[in-house]
């Protein structure tokens, strides 16, 4: 933590002693934009010494076929750097001399190779990379099977890796669904069939064959014929491969419905059927094992089960343990969070605090009451119990401020110690197996994030990525935490971002991008073009009720935006809004309420949340399901309730709409089609309103954002000129007024 204060403090004073520096900082552009570079699919070896992953900017996202969403022959794997660093000194091997399109990496237990799929020549290879050797060999797959794209399961003993494959004749029984449903020239939906058409489809996408492949000979042996599986591990004795098997019988319409769940193993070295742990229910069972793989853990109504793999009967550890009194007992209901590194006791948690058991059931105590108010409470996530089993170390998140970072709690002393806590952004925490070494991303708060890589006391970080060091000489925003209330007096949060060149006392114009609660920073790539265009940005939360979402979004918004301008900050007259998706369908939702704005944009968003219902095919039921008990909160179905899905349709209320309003779609949407927010277009043009819509033929879901590089810059500039346009409307109507007198 010193460290990190000490080059905080480094900071501060360049920039107070060499203030002719930063007038040399360039404006971030969208070229700027695109070359951020992020580092993704992060994968640390057992031993902690080396960390795998793809170092990639914003280009890797460019030339994405969205039409062929759902195409079985379709891989759509992004390129980018393939690195592997050496976590001790910093130091960098590349198995490729230029980008490649790799997934799907894991680890040798030897720590001494690492596994991934490459795509090339639109098919999966299985690749091996020796960093001993520098050596990148592919795995030639006898019988050369075609591979999906899924996790690669190692044995124990570093020789052999499990993975899914299609089976023969795969491919043209899902082509054939799939060019069906669109090519035709016929297609018909069947209502008395069991799937709907693109659940078929969907269905016939995850069905593998399971085998175990000799990467030094490339032999393969079939471990389980064609199915839908996932959750494959192998037990630490290398006897067991343990796999969930999922049977879809039906489209439903309701949660945990149309499907059953089944878990079982193999035993590896034995030709034998599969053996059930689980068996086929319609209850999907979560279960928590241990980490070698021989032992695991359940709830079933509130109370946890153990059971050895292999062993006839379970053990139930907290039936009667808590409260004699009977109705005292069903107040706490147990959930599983992690098994102790020895196996000998598991950590539970319940609404009242964290548990300790043994494994036999005879000593069950709280040993951490949570606080009572958990609404003010800091967040804290569990990450790892250390190797003595005296130690649980937590991350840490405030709930009204910017302090977060790592804490630990003592089982034996029963107190809670903080290791760091400061106001800079950790996440993405990997440990060693022994868990004496940790990676991790760091930012600011502001800047993209870094890797770095300390141990278990988070004191003594040290970097092993620099990805974007251009951007110092670049000028970029600051953020802020705020708070205000919303019009029923409840306190929210936002994320305030400053104008690049911010001079106190000076009013700017605000850009607001809406979506539901925000409240953690960190880099913002829209946030920073807004700033570089000489406006305030505002990410505002909103309070969502269920069966009246229209109303959050009036509530609150405004409110902060109130804030801000009776601040001085912010000038009333120069207050935009958009956002992506559903912070689109709120966008044109919130301009039929208020006519506060003065430019809005809708991009990705629907407008009409009836026709919405069905106008996402590839998607099959999330519609319906969305709008009646899930993100859409109507809190009924179009039959019960069509009065609040009328209430939360835009278009209903086009003709109340007084604020210039730019939709924008991609043509490849599949998640809301550009179809839908057409209708608002239609509407408004109708009623003679302030309307634009844009919609890129290459772009899916983001619009121009979400297409190719032309069309970026080309949604970026339309957006940047409808702001310019609107918020000095009136001073270039004066300026037009006094030239043309002045001629």
């Amino acid at each position: 933590m010193q460290k990190l204060k000490i080059y905080a403090l480094s900071i501060i004073l360049w920039v107070c002693v060499l203030p002719s520096s930063i007038a040399q900082k360039t404006p971030f552009t969208i070229d700027d934009a695109i070359k951020v570079k992020s580092m993704g699919s992060q994968n640390l070896s057992d031993d902690g010494k080396y960390l795998a992953g793809m170092i990639s900017d914003g280009s890797s996202r460019f030339g994405t076929d969205h039409f062929r969403f759902q195409d079985p022959s379709y891989i759509n794997v992004n390129a980018g750097e393939f690195v592997i660093i050496n976590t001790e000194d910093g130091s960098q091997i590349k198995p490729y001399t230029s980008n490649a399109k790799v997934t799907s990496m894991s680890w040798a237990p030897n720590n001494k190779e690492i596994a991934f799929l490459e795509e090339k020549d639109e098919k999966l290879h299985l690749m091996v990379y020796d960093v001993d050797r520098k050596r990148l060999r592919e795995v030639k797959i006898a019988g050369n099977p075609l591979l999906a794209n899924s996790s690669l399961t190692w044995t124990p003993d570093s020789k052999s890796l499990i993975l899914h494959t299609r089976e023969d004749g795969w491919m043209a029984k899902a082509m054939a669904l799939y060019n069906e449903a669109t090519k035709g020239p016929i297609v018909v939906y069947d209502g008395s069939k069991p799937f709907l058409k693109w659940d078929e489809i969907r269905n016939t996408n995850s069905l593998t064959v399971v085998h175990k492949v000799d990467i030094a000979s490339g032999s393969a042996v079939k471990l389980l014929e064609e199915s839908n599986y996932g959750g494959i591990n192998v037990s630490e004795d290398g006897q067991f491969m343990i796999f969930s098997e999922t049977f879809p019988l039906k489209t439903a319409y309701v949660r945990n419905e149309g499907t059953e769940y089944q878990t079982a193993y193999l035993e590896l070295n034995k030709q034998d059927f599969a053996k059930i742990i689980y068996e086929r229910n319609k209850q999907r069972r979560n279960f928590n094992w241990s980490d070698s793989k021989s032992k695991y853990a359940w709830v079933d109504s509130g109370y946890v089960y153990i059971q050895t793999l292999g062993m006839e009967d379970a053990k139930n550890l907290t039936k009667g343990k808590v409260y004699s009194d009977e109705e005292k007992k069903k107040e706490v209901k147990f959930s599983v969070m992690t098994w102790s590194p020895q196996e000998g006791k598991l950590l539970l948690s319940s609404d009242k605090g964290y548990w300790l058991v043994d494994t036999e059931g005879e000593n069950l105590e709280m040993v951490y009451e949570l606080p009572e108010d958990k609404d003010k409470a800091p967040s804290l996530n569990m990450i790892n119990w250390s190797q003595d089993e005296r130690y649980l170390y937590f991350s840490y998140s405030a709930k009204d401020k910017w302090e977060r970072g790592f804490t630990r709690y003592d089982l034996q002393t029963k107190q809670m110690e903080n290791l760091l806590l400061d106001s800079n952004l950790y996440s993405g925490v990997q440990f060693s197996k022994d868990g004496s070494s940790v990676v991790l991303s760091f930012s600011d708060g502001d800047m993209p994030s870094n890797v770095m890589a300390t141990d278990i006391s988070f004191a003594n970080m040290k970097a092993l990525t620099d990805l974007n060091p251009w951007m110092n000489n670049k000028k970029l925003t600051r953020s802020e935490l705020i708070s205000y209330r919303n019009s029923d007096g409840k306190e929210l949060q936002g994320i305030l971002y400053y104008p690049v060149d911010y001079e106190p006392g000076k009013k700017y114009p605000l850009v607001c991008e809406i979506y539901e609660g925000f409240f953690s920073n960190g880099y913002n790539r829209n946030m920073n073009l807004f700033t570089n265009q000489g406006y305030f940005a505002l990410r505002p939360s909103v309070d969502l009720e269920m069966g009246y979402p229209g109303e959050a979004w009036v509530k609150g918004i405004t409110s902060a935006i109130n804030k801000l301008v009776d601040e001085g900050k912010v000038d009333n007259d120069k207050v935009g809004v958009q956002g992506g998706s559903y912070g689109g369908y709120a966008t044109s939702l919130l301009i039929t309420q208020t006519d506060r704005f003065a430019a809005a944009i809708n991009i990705s968003g629907k407008v009409n949340i009836i026709s919405f219902l069905g106008d996402s095919p590839k998607i099959g039921t999330r519609n319906y399901t969305a709008a009646e008990y899930g993100q859409d909160r109507i809190g009924g179905s179009l039959w019960d309730e069509p009065m609040k899905y009328l209430a939360t349709t835009a278009i209903m209320y086009a003709d109340r709409i007084k604020t210039p309003h730019m939709i924008m779609t991609g043509e490849g949407d599949w998640n809301v089609p550009g179809t839908n927010s057409r209708e608002l277009y239609y509407a408004m043009r109708r009623l003679g309103k302030d309307v634009i819509w844009v919609n890129y033929l290459n772009g899916g879901h983001g619009a121009g954002a979400a297409s190719d590089e032309a069309d970026f810059h080309d949604h970026w500039n339309r957006v940047f000129a409808f702001y310019d346009k609107h918020f000095n409307k009136e001073d270039k109507e004066t300026e037009a007024v006094a030239t043309a007198s002045s001629n």
